[in-house]
């Protein structure tokens, strides 16, 4: 091994499989599952195979060990590497979308607050995320839910733990 390569530590190595709380034991949860996901409270068997595949190491557990995504790790490539990992037939990568998700803005954001602060739109890939400049040195930081992903690329960069992403809530239309 050369000198100059990290190698990592064994606390951020475990770190990695450390369970996330689960918020709810039954299948309508509002976590976040990794990307292509489906039907995995009946597919999923919790045995981690996905966790370890991941490059970017954002996938934890619930507390009935099924993955959820991280983002506070960071964002999600959607390289497939849990995808592939899987021998459970948890993921279905023939779906439209990864997933569908919201993402959104608290009243904490610097920007909106009149401290200027870019890092969501400059850590944004798809440059999805837009702050308008405002009357009064605010700003409004507006995400075009058309452009966006969901890969958690702003959520880990936000110094001010401003944004959330959350499972898109089925609405009835009518």
């Amino acid at each position: 091994m050369s000198a100059h390569a990290k190698q990592t530590s064994r606390r951020d190595f475990l770190s990695r499989f450390r369970a996330v709380p689960a918020t709810h034991s039954d299948p309508v949860d509002d976590v976040v599952r990794p990307p292509w996901a489906r039907d995995i409270f009946d597919r999923c068997t919790g045995c981690g195979d996905c966790a370890p595949a991941c490059p970017e190491g954002i996938i934890a557990f619930d507390g009935k060990n099924h993955p959820v995504i991280d983002f506070t790790k960071g964002e999600c490539t959607f390289c497939g590497a849990c995808s592939d990992a899987c021998a459970e037939g948890v993921f279905d990568r023939t779906a439209d979308a990864p997933w569908t998700l919201d993402v959104d803005v608290a009243k904490t954001c610097f920007a909106e607050n009149g401290i200027y602060c870019r890092s969501c739109g400059d850590a944004c890939p798809e440059s999805a995320i837009r702050i308008a400049p405002q009357l009064g040195g605010r700003a409004r930081v507006i995400i075009d839910d058309d452009t966006c992903t969901g890969c958690g690329a702003c959520l880990s960069a936000c110094p001010a733990d401003a944004i959330s992403i959350t499972r898109q809530k089925d609405t009835a239309h009518g």
